[in-house]
């Protein structure tokens, strides 16, 4: 895939790691099956894009006209990075993982002028979660957890992530940006809990 987008383009200046996917099962009944499928494409993905990526940033370098940064990675992450989820070990560990990958290569890449960043998504109204938002009944449930009273759109994460690859932000890395609607803030503690 890199190889190919190379030969396409000259070099790349971006990459943003997307894919993931829940196989959900109360940890108890959770097969090695359903753990391992969601940390190869969450976690391991992400690590094998990321690599390839840097390699490609380092190689090239800064090129002044296009940006600041010899290259951007966003990792995305979940709000289930921070917020435990009873039923969903395996993907709540994976975007845990995550954010340590993120940091820890934010760290490591800092110096060659390579920014890693994260965005953890809260509710998002994408097919991944579905049955959460299509009827008014789950939708009203949902809201209960999401302070902002609606439910986010592919876009608001898209305008984070443009944000966060901008020389805009530029000096901004080892950092997660949550596009949650404060999902993350606990809004069951908003009346004393």
């Amino acid at each position: 895939m890199f190889a190919r987008a190379v030969d396409h383009f000259g070099t790349l200046h971006i990459a943003v790691n997307n894919a993931g996917l829940q196989r959900d099962a109360p940890f108890d009944q959770m097969s090695l099956e359903q753990w391992a499928k969601v940390m190869d494409v969450n976690l391991t993905g992400q690590f094998l894009c990321a690599r390839e990526a840097v390699r490609e940033f380092k190689k090239r370098g800064v090129v002044p006209e296009i940006s600041a940064a010899a290259g951007k990675l966003v990792f995305m992450s979940s709000v289930h990075q921070q917020i435990p989820w009873a039923g969903h070990v395996n993907y709540a560990s994976s975007k845990g993982g995550v954010m340590q990958l993120m940091q820890s290569i934010a760290q490591e890449v800092a110096p060659f002028a390579i920014r890693a960043n994260g965005v953890a998504p809260g509710a998002i109204r994408t097919s991944i979660n579905r049955p959460a938002w299509e009827t008014l009944e789950a939708y009203d449930q949902l809201m209960t957890l999401v302070p902002y009273k609606r439910i986010g759109e592919p876009e608001d994460v898209a305008q984070a992530v443009t944000w966060l690859v901008s020389d805009m932000a530029d000096y901004v890395t080892g950092t997660t940006l949550f596009v949650d609607g404060g999902m993350s803030l606990y809004p069951a503690f908003a009346t004393g809990g």
